[in-house]
């Protein structure tokens, strides 16, 4: 424990050392020689002189870094203040704005709340996408069925090809719902509607009037057929009823007439889901414009203020590190210098006993010698000259 307290030397210049119970980091910067010189002078400023000496000692190595510091802190601590000037108004303005609101709805705001669902629309609804999914199914099957059997080149070696082309019904009746949804006017609608039904319905017509004409001779057998067959040819036998291509004018109508019952009747009922899907959608919100510009500004700023504070967090912890650096070697050095003034002293009191009690033991022996005896001083001092010179041999 004394050889902790007692200062350390350097074998290279015997420099008195730091003792080696100093705090972390702070060994280094104390000026033992100094302060051992300045306690032998005993001058009554002293822990003064010390704190201003170690303090200029810091200064001069860290004076640079703990300015920067300090402006650092200055220059986060006004971009704070800043930014948080510009994180309250934009608070505000967000305040006085609705996060959401209502859409336009062809003209008019879309908030007023809907009937809720019944068994009947709900019915209805589902009915609706069945008959949809149905015309389209067994349109194109017809439609591609008829193309495979009209014996036309292309489609019996390429069957895909007459499925494609069966496959422009569903997007015909596409289209007829798109120009109906293209209609702002309530009253355009209605006729629009009204007209495509009617449509569809007279196709649907004409197309069960042509089946049924068509009907008798499919229901034939194949023997009636072949009875039915002539083996005289003659230009009087040619049937009046074909084009110039030899087809069937009853089977053009007949497919004609499909064709355009489908696409009507399928685009009415499209329509009609819509309808009823309007009456019973949820009320929709959208959000507002100027809300997500300033929530956007929101999001911006307080990560610039997260990144500020953590900055000034940095440059105040490092000249918090410093400064408490600085006020610890000026505490250990003053209390280095107290302790050499107080051994300073302990060594002069006890040179002083020293020199005391020698001084009495050389004034007592002296007052023995000085003595004088009645009866025989000479023998006396002869004896006291031999004790204290005895003779050699």
């Amino acid at each position: 424990m004394k050889s902790s307290s007692t200062p350390q030397t350097d074998g290279s210049n015997n420099a008195p050392l730091v003792p080696g119970n100093a705090p972390p980091g702070v060994g280094s910067s104390i000026d033992m020689d100094y302060i051992q010189n300045l306690a032998m002078t005993q001058r009554e400023d002293g822990a003064a002189a010390v704190e201003t000496y170690h303090q200029a000692m810091f200064l001069h190595e860290h004076g640079l870094a703990l300015e920067r510091f300090k402006q650092e802190e200055h220059i986060h601590n006004d971009r704070l203040e800043h930014l948080e000037q510009q994180l309250t108004g934009t608070r505000n303005r967000l305040a006085e704005v609705e996060r959401l609101e209502p859409i336009d709805n062809d003209g008019e705001l879309d908030d007023q709340p809907t009937t809720p669902w019944n068994i009947w629309d709900r019915t209805m609804f589902g009915m609706g996408i069945i008959g949809i999914l149905a015309m389209v199914i067994f349109g194109i099957m017809n439609i591609s069925f008829n193309l495979l059997e009209s014996g036309i080149v292309t489609f019996m070696e390429h069957p895909i090809r007459a499925y494609f082309w069966a496959a422009l019904l569903p997007v015909g009746a596409l289209a007829v719902k798109v120009g109906w949804d293209l209609l702002e006017n309530e009253r355009s609608r209605a006729k629009y509607v009204w007209a495509t039904l009617c449509i569809g319905m007279l196709s649907l017509l004409v197309w069960i009037s042509a089946y049924a004409l068509v009907y008798p001779s499919l229901s034939k057998t194949t023997e009636e057929q072949i009875g039915a067959l002539s083996v005289f040819d003659s230009a009087n036998n040619t049937d009046s009823g074909t084009t110039a291509t030899g087809v069937k004018t009853l089977d053009m109508i007949n497919v004609i007439a499909q064709a355009i019952a489908e696409i009507c009747l399928s685009a009415v009922l499209g329509i009609y889901l819509t309808m009823i899907y309007q009456k019973h959608r949820p009320v929709r919100l959208a959000i507002n414009p100027t809300f997500f510009q300033f929530d956007q500004e929101r999001d911006v700023l307080e990560r610039s203020i997260a990144t500020e504070r953590m900055a000034l967090a940095a440059a105040q912890g490092q000249l918090n590190h410093l400064e408490n650096k600085l006020t610890v070697i000026k505490a250990y050095a003053k209390a280095l210098f107290e302790k050499e003034t107080i051994k300073k002293e302990q060594n002069d009191h006890q040179k002083h006993l020293t020199l005391a009690r020698i001084e009495s033991e050389l004034r007592s022996h002296l007052n023995e010698l000085d003595q004088p005896t009645s009866s025989n001083g000479r023998s006396t001092n002869f004896e006291t000259t031999t004790q204290l010179n005895p003779p050699t041999r």
